[in-house]
């Protein structure tokens, strides 16, 4: 058995995802091996995205590999964040220029930087943002992949004992400080007693980055030049991926 952990945005999706990407997943599944969607999008959006598109998947992992859970929605497991970090962290991301944050917890919302912009949008103030007992991730976006390096770097560099910012493009995603796509891709392999030489990671940004050099792994053509580097090879989509490993 072997298992493919692909990211969604950029790669799975790339191109959109046809009735030829979706066969090739069901024969690498009928195969039996397994196919997992690796993703910075939280919980409701990968599965919103899942139910949409109609692929067939083993398992769903959100946040950077925080969430595992089934397609069904079922959570099996989860990486927490102390709840008391949350305020201090999204108080540096506005301090920085950040307008707003999205925060998964059991729920998940917005907070923003202006009470004004908050009501329009119908979200949250620090000051009056729920309480929560976790968090999984927070997210933000900049207006540009500089801008948000800038942010990357200088959250790092504050919170590196205890969290993780993972940029992607403009966004940054901030897990717990063990936490990131190839830690996810682990726990997944002990969930079905995989071994580490049977995952295949593929992605195409930067918060792709440790499972492209923890595993074999595969680059998107279209991805960034660092992951391209990274990587053992290079695929223009999953299909032709599936392709190759089904030889």
């Amino acid at each position: 058995m072997k298992f493919i952990g692909s990211d969604y945005d950029g790669t799975l999706n790339h191109g959109g995802i046809d009735e030829t990407k979706k066969q090739a997943i069901e024969k690498w599944r009928k195969a039996g091996n397994v196919f997992a969607v690796i993703s910075g999008r939280c919980v409701a959006e990968i599965l919103e995205i899942y139910n949409e598109k109609q692929f067939g998947c083993d398992y769903l992992i959100a946040a950077n590999g925080a969430v595992i859970l089934k397609p069904d929605g079922e959570i099996i497991t989860e990486t927490r964040c102390k709840s008391d970090l949350a305020k201090p962290l999204l108080e540096k991301l506005f301090e920085l220029g950040c307008e707003f944050a999205h925060v998964q917890s059991d729920i998940h919302f917005r907070v923003y930087a202006d009470a004004d912009i908050a009501k329009e949008n119908k979200g949250f103030t620090l000051e009056n943002m729920p309480e929560i007992d976790y968090f999984n991730q927070i997210s933000t976006m900049l207006e540009t992949p500089e801008e948000s390096a800038e942010v990357t770097s200088a959250v790092a560099e504050k919170f590196s004992e205890f969290l993780n910012p993972l940029q992607n493009g403009r966004c940054i995603d901030i897990v717990r400080c063990d936490m990131n796509k190839a830690k996810g891709l682990y726990l997944l392999a002990e969930i079905v007693n995989g071994r580490k030489e049977d995952i295949i990671a593929v992605g195409d940004n930067i918060n792709d980055r440790d499972m492209i050099s923890e595993f074999r792994s595969y680059a998107m053509a279209n991805g960034v030049e660092s992951i391209k580097k990274l990587a053992d090879y290079i695929t223009d989509s999953i299909t032709e991926l599936i392709e190759k490993e089904m030889e």
